[in-house]
């Protein structure tokens, strides 16, 4: 079985961030990684999104993340120099980007500039990475930090909190094989 910890995570004062970490329940907490994990992330991040629209923020690599997207025909398109967004990619699409982007790390946003572009944001993104996400995040339902090598997503949110998430993911993720908790 596979643990889903979901958690208030302290990043300061003015952050309001959740954790939440995809481990084995076994004593070592190993990430879980591959198929398995691609599937459960692809189902978690747009159960976040609810109704809203969203994207995908690669901000490194994009050589790699350009090239994929075209042998594959996924949606994207360039914001600033560095960074490209992939708007509310279908599910087998996101399974592919996991799959194929799972070492590295990578944001998502939801919210109405999720669709329409966010040229303040993005511009940040190109600048500085996930960091971008702590100023504007408080625009947004959510903006995320994935990284799935490490079994990880940040989730920084003013609109969800840790229960109503756990609420979320466990409507969506098959509770034989993967236990959503907030951990003691």
């Amino acid at each position: 079985m596979n643990l889903l910890d979901v958690e208030p995570l302290d990043l300061g004062p003015d952050v309001k961030a959740i954790s939440l970490e995809l481990v084995d329940a076994t004593v070592d907490r190993e990430p879980i990684r591959g198929e398995e994990a691609v599937k459960t992330w692809s189902r978690i991040l747009p159960t976040l999104a609810g109704n809203e629209p969203w994207a995908l923020d690669f901000y490194s690599h994009l050589d790699r993340v350009r090239d994929f997207c075209t042998t594959h025909s996924i949606k994207f398109r360039e914001a600033e120099t560095r960074c490209i967004v992939i708007p509310t990619p279908d599910p087998t699409q996101l399974e592919e980007l996991f799959a194929r982007f799972e070492a590295e790390t990578f944001g998502a946003r939801a919210g109405p500039q999720a669709a329409e572009g966010d040229p303040v944001l993005e511009k940040d993104l190109s600048r500085q990475g996930a960091d971008a996400y702590h100023h504007a995040y408080t625009h947004y339902r959510f903006c995320a930090i994935c990284d799935f090598e490490n079994g990880s997503l940040v989730v920084l949110s003013n609109k969800l909190w840790a229960s109503e998430i756990i609420r979320l993911v466990r409507a969506v993720l098959d509770s034989a094989s993967v236990e959503v908790r907030l951990p003691a």
